[in-house]
């Protein structure tokens, strides 16, 4: 990354223009007193170099795929019968949600684990994320995303491979077991968002704790999601111009949705310069505005039957929406985290084919990167019984 665009960052955080706010916690958003000294750590401590230098150890490459510029990174594991396995982020996330288990899951032998453990990893950065930018145009929901990571994963040599994701992630990995059936040998997620229909007696017999899934679920604050669903192009100016306003964007989401305590700090559960670094990929790529493409897509695109971007494929917006309102047929695994997700199990069995399914009360939403020894066993238990 030219020095220049790290002189820029160091410029526009002295410069910051604070608002004056009361301290009343985190009831109204990110407080500022701890914004300002999360940002001049940003300023002052961290070593951009250093975490670039790590990054660089892993093999990345770039390519393009329906006109879209395609960000990877693909660690081949020393096992030759290893399983392909494309590992998806989220939103507010990046691949480096993934950076530590890559080890243990290409080289398990290594990790005092079994062999037949191994996969080789593809983990790429979204269309829209880090370095999959720019947009090649509007259209990059769910369903584009998940055809494009299926023609990678052909132009890769990968016939049979699992796919793994969260949050986003957890959108787009069931996409791509719907459009490769044939190719995908399981899907597991973590994240997984799942909605009542309002059918007739959908809701009896929930437990207690599903019940309570569904009261988060109706009084989450969702402004996060309805401005980037309703208006991603406004809120781009902000995140574009202002590397505060991109830390305290993302920053309220992990702190919001990762396991701590009430007096707790997300940057507790991840690291301070691990979530640093996932903001830097946002701020130095300017994905703040293309990043939230996707929840317009999914959201108000396809409510609208928009097929803006059709290309012959067969794949407009219009299809998306009702390829996504099919059940899955691909073996699924569904992981909780049952502090923070509201996955809701009978809905989960009605939209997949779910035959693993697995409670932990450890870990929240970014589960790989909070708890990635817990992630690294699900994903091989799930992966042990489908392939």
């Amino acid at each position: 990354m030219p020095g220049s665009q790290l002189d820029d960052l160091t410029a526009r955080l002295a410069s910051t223009r604070w608002p004056d706010l009361p301290d009343v916690g985190w009831h109204r958003g990110v407080p500022v007193s701890y914004l300002r000294t999360l940002a001049e750590h940003w300023r002052t401590g961290y070593d951009w170099r250093r975490h670039e230098a790590a990054l660089n150890e892993i093999p990345q490459y770039v390519t393009e795929v329906d006109g879209q510029r395609l960000h990877f990174l693909h660690v081949r594991s020393p096992e030759p019968d290893a399983t392909p396995l494309l590992l998806l982020h989220g939103s507010a996330g990046s691949f480096v949600e993934f950076l530590d288990g890559i080890g243990p899951l290409t080289d398990p032998k290594a990790h005092g684990a079994d062999p037949a453990d191994a996969f080789h990893l593809v983990i790429p950065s979204l269309p829209g994320f880090a370095f999959s930018t720019p947009l090649s145009g509007p259209g990059w929901g769910s369903e584009r995303m998940a055809g494009a990571l299926v023609r990678l994963m052909a132009r890769l040599g990968y016939d049979r491979y699992g796919v793994q994701g969260g949050d986003t992630g957890s959108w787009v990995a069931p996409a791509i077991g719907r459009q490769a059936s044939d190719r995908v040998v399981g899907v597991h997620v973590n994240a997984l968002l799942t909605f009542p229909t309002g059918a007739a007696g959908e809701l009896d017999g929930l437990t207690e704790i599903e019940r309570r899934r569904l009261e988060a679920m109706e009084s989450y604050n969702d402004g996060y999601l309805q401005i980037q669903a309703k208006s991603p192009h406004t809120l781009a100016y902000g995140l574009q111009d202002s590397p505060v306003a991109q830390l305290a964007w993302i920053l309220e989401l992990f702190q919001r949705l990762t396991d701590h305590p009430d007096d707790g700090l997300a940057e507790d559960v991840v690291g301070r310069d691990r979530l640093l670094t996932n903001v830097m990929l946002y701020w130095l790529t300017g994905a703040g505005g293309s990043s939230a493409q996707v929840y317009y897509e999914d959201i108000t695109a396809s409510a609208w039957g928009d097929e803006a971007w059709g290309d012959g494929t067969g794949c407009g917006a219009g299809d998306a929406g009702r390829e996504a309102a099919a059940p899955g047929t691909v073996p699924t695994g569904v992981l909780v985290a049952t502090t923070r997700d509201v996955t809701v199990r009978r809905f989960a069995e009605r939209d997949h084919h779910v035959v693993h399914w697995s409670e932990y009360d450890r870990g929240g939403h970014f589960f790989a990167l909070e708890q990635p020894d817990l992630f690294v066993a699900d994903v091989r238990q799930f992966f042990g019984k489908v392939r």
